[in-house]
């Protein structure tokens, strides 16, 4: 497959934080091929029930659609069960060499890091990107790793040469400065809706987004 690239804003579809906003996750993976972007993830914990896979399945039909990349969280068996483009893997998930065995060249991996051993071991595996992360306090994650902050960010910039992708309390008034720090994207969870946002609203706050991360900015 082609090399994955990156965009400077990469939207996450986060079963939780949808349930509690009342919005479903085909919803939001209209209103982000609506909206512009050119990137997601569909992002479960929790077992897999034959909803939640439809789900899934329902999303990466969507996004294939207009041919923007669904990366799925944790999972590889259902990235490639849902011909998704690849799947996201955490530091207790399979080490990235299991999970490039399992899926070939087929699918991009991205895998999580929270500190500078992590991203110094993510880097010379056959990840296509690194995530880290949080990068401020983030309520998208139950018992959250310590904040890497914006500083601490800009020195780990150095330690790989592959995309990172900055995580983690990231809203449109800090955004800029994460990227400004060397982050090549930033993942966004729940800056993307709140509960009084309907589709339309959705597709304005993707648009907001792609806008505000445009890198000629």
């Amino acid at each position: 497959m082609p090399q994955l690239q990156i965009p400077p804003f990469y939207p996450i579809i986060d079963t939780g934080f949808l349930a509690r906003i009342g919005v479903e996750p085909a919803v939001l993976a209209r209103a982000i091929v609506e909206g512009g972007a050119r990137i997601a993830q569909f992002r479960h914990k929790g077992p897999y029930s034959r909803a939640v896979f439809e789900q899934a399945e329902e999303v990466a039909a969507i996004l294939r659609t207009a041919e923007i990349p669904l990366l799925i969280n944790d999972r590889a068996d259902i990235a490639l069960m849902v011909a998704a483009g690849g799947v996201h893997v955490g530091q207790d998930d399979l080490e990235v060499s299991k999970v490039r065995l399992l899926v070939g060249d087929s699918l991009a991996i991205g895998l999580s890091s929270h500190n500078e051993d992590q991203l110094r071991a993510g880097s010379p595996t056959t990840a296509d990107y690194l995530a880290i992360g949080p990068i401020f306090q983030t309520v998208s994650k139950e018992n959250p790793d310590p904040q890497v902050g914006v500083s601490r960010l800009r020195e780990l910039r150095r330690v790989s040469r592959k995309p990172l992708v900055a995580i983690g309390g990231i809203e449109r008034s800090n955004a800029r400065r994460v990227l400004a720090a060397g982050a090549d994207s930033v993942a966004v969870i729940s800056d993307l809706g709140r509960t009084d946002l309907g589709r339309s609203d959705l597709t304005s706050r993707v648009r907001e987004w792609v806008e505000l991360t445009r890198p000629d900015l």
